[in-house]
């Protein structure tokens, strides 16, 4: 039973890495790169604790470079443990989108809060178009991404559930493109006792012009990229099954 030791692993790893990501966001408060910073931490030394390997395709259509416009990434959302998988590739100058409870939850909500990311009242619809607002200025005048999970809310590895309306309204009101990032289903299967966890496949995909678009475009845009998304997280499905079935062969 592996478990245990693991769940002490990463009490370790949460307590120390939220301590230097607290640090860090002090000394330079909100900075659009303190989220990068904080969550390819939790990553690199996360990842290797609950046994999962990241497999990273299309990660040159992120694309942000200076002078271009800021994008908005969307992306599936299965678990707490997206923090390292996703958190893996997250791309420079990227805030994400979350709720507003998150900034008390002990030590994280107060990283999360001072790494820069927006934080949502989705109990109060005037504070959440405020942030709504917020989210557009950091695109258009601070050049800053805003990754969404478009769920808004885990899926526990199972089908994706319909999108909220909130990254596609925000995306045409400032006129930027939408990236597509896909995860596969990596908790088919996965238990803290298990050694190895597997590989969870991460594809990035081309970016959507949202720029000649209008509110009444939100609901077919929505559509399009839930049914691209989904089409490429049964790829990805299809490409570990694929994989392990290659590893027991060889072992048998």
């Amino acid at each position: 039973m592996i478990r245990p030791f693991r769940y002490i692993l990463l009490a370790i790893h949460f307590v120390i890495g939220s301590l230097l990501g607290l640090f860090y966001g002090i000394i330079r408060p909100f900075h659009p790169t303190n989220s990068r910073w904080c969550s390819q931490t939790f990553a690199f030394f996360g990842l290797p604790m609950i046994g999962i390997r990241t497999s990273v395709e299309g990660v040159e259509n992120f694309g942000h470079k200076k002078g271009q416009p800021a994008r908005i990434m969307i992306c599936n959302h299965q678990s707490n443990w997206d923090l390292f998988i996703v958190g893996s590739i997250v791309p420079p100058r990227t805030v994400s989108v979350g709720k507003k409870s998150l900034k008390w939850a002990p030590l994280f909500g107060q990283l999360y809060w001072l790494a820069g990311n927006v934080l949502i009242d989705r109990g109060n619809r005037k504070k959440a178009m405020e942030a709504m607002e917020t989210t557009k200025n950091a695109l258009t005048q601070k050049d800053t991404n805003i990754w969404f999970f478009a769920e808004g809310t885990r899926n526990h590895g199972k089908n994706m559930l319909p999108f909220k309306k909130g990254a596609f309204v925000t995306a045409i009101n400032a006129g930027v493109p939408i990236v597509q990032v896909c995860c596969s289903s990596y908790l088919k299967g996965f238990s803290l006792n298990n050694l190895d966890n597997g590989t969870a496949h991460l594809r990035v995909l081309p970016e959507i012009p949202t720029k000649d678009l209008t509110l009444d475009d939100v609901d077919s845009l929505m559509a399009q990229c839930h049914e691209n998304m989904s089409k490429v997280i049964a790829e990805l499905d299809a490409k570990e099954v694929a994989r392990k079935a290659g590893d027991d062969k060889a072992a048998a």
